[in-house]
């Protein structure tokens, strides 16, 4: 049955970024439509995560009284919303406002799907369920970045903020019909203080830094690489194309890293690796005729430990205070993801380079693995000093 649940949440969780994907497809043509430069474009992206500084906890709150199913369809239909708000706009801040209505909606229904499988999957396959869930971030972005530039082209830059808007409303009553929490909610049977401990603290701030930063600079890959390619001598088409490769490859490998972890472990290993991958993945952006490798190289083992890293949240709180940990996880991942849109593009303006947005990626992908190993020495400690503990 988690399986099948696990699915149903997969495809519903598409369309957050099937609709987060619509304002960088169409990113040219607004600058055109509204006189927009390129940090103020930045700024609409990061528009969508600014709802998440100041509502996630309250969200976190939320989910005492209210059902998950219901948290999850109600972001949904905000990100349905919020998409045919901006695809009716007439100024770039009309286009702001519909990107903070689907913000609203993105917080919702991220929050209370990693919960619902952290419930579902609490201390079994957990990195792996997670690898596949956060795999539907980059499935729905691939399809806006292909599906997206097409309607553009074919429709003009309206379509494709409803097409992502139908998508987001079909899912949230898919989601309302076909989901039921545990048999036996976990939340129900622990024990113990609803509030963060000490531990809990560290341990959840260096698991959502890793996470905000991860996030951020795939992110300004997707915004920003395009345009690095085009300066090499691609058509906007083509660029969008070998960029959206590596969110296609990464759905595959971002579940096999998740089994990789479940199953032997070396997590700190893996991520060292994956992340020194990204590295190299991004710089090879800037040389000629090697996008396609780069590209290639961030899918397969750049991006590969999503689903690791976001695990790290679940196994940092205990289940009753899960939903509040994740509202303090998701806050500090939303400041993240408003405050580097509008810095990458801010970078861009001040240089003229296509690839200074791109440095800025690389040192977010090489600070990720000493968070990690932070969150292991924590983990560790906490271990060493029950044990200790229990035979004195």
């Amino acid at each position: 049955m988690r399986w099948r649940i696990l699915a149903l949440l997969f495809l519903g969780r598409i369309g957050l970024g099937f609709q987060f994907q619509t304002l960088a497809s169409v990113g040219d043509d607004l600058v055109v439509a509204f006189g927009l430069d390129y940090a103020g474009l930045g700024l609409l992206i990061g528009l969508f995560m600014a709802p998440g500084l100041v509502l996630t906890l309250p969200a976190g709150y939320l989910g005492r009284r209210i059902a998950d199913r219901e948290m999850v369809a109600f972001g949904l239909g905000a990100l349905a919303v919020g998409g045919l708000v901006s695809s009716l706009a007439t100024s770039g801040a009309t286009v702001g406002v519909g990107r903070a209505i689907a913000g609203i909606g993105f917080l919702f229904a991220n929050l209370y799907f990693t919960k619902m499988v952290a419930d579902w999957f609490e201390g079994r396959e957990i990195a792996t369920a997670m690898s596949i869930l956060v795999m539907s971030w980059p499935f729905g972005i691939a399809m806006g970045q292909i599906g997206h530039a097409w309607l553009v082209e074919a429709y003009g830059w309206q379509v494709p903020f409803r097409v992502a808007s139908a998508y987001c409303l079909l899912a949230a009553m898919a989601v309302l019909a076909l989901y039921h929490a545990p048999e036996t909610p976990r939340d129900a049977q622990a024990g113990g203080a609803a509030r963060l401990t000490g531990q809990e603290w560290r341990l959840i701030l260096c698991a959502a830094g890793a996470w905000g930063l991860f996030n951020s600079a795939y992110i300004i890959y997707l915004s920003f690489g395009p345009l690095v390619l085009q300066s090499l001598g691609l058509t906007a088409l083509a660029a969008a194309g070998v960029i959206s490769i590596a969110s296609w490859v990464m759905i595959g490998s971002g579940a096999l890293c998740g089994q990789i972890v479940d199953r032997f472990g070396h997590r700190n290993l893996v991520m060292t690796i994956c992340m020194a991958g990204a590295v190299l993945a991004l710089w090879l952006l800037s040389v000629p005729g090697a996008g396609l490798a780069g590209s290639l190289l961030l899918g397969l083992l750049g991006m590969a430990p999503a689903g690791v890293i976001m695990a790290l949240s679940g196994l940092a709180l205990r289940p009753q205070v899960r939903a509040l940990g994740m509202g303090v996880f998701f806050t500090i991942y939303f400041a993240c993801m408003m405050a580097t849109p509008p810095a990458a593009g801010a970078l861009l303006d001040a240089t003229g380079d296509p690839f200074a947005p791109i440095w800025l990626a690389i040192a977010m992908f090489a600070c990720v693995v000493p968070l990690v190993l932070a969150f292991q020495m924590i983990k560790s400690g906490s271990g060493t000093a029950k044990r200790a503990a229990s035979l004195s």
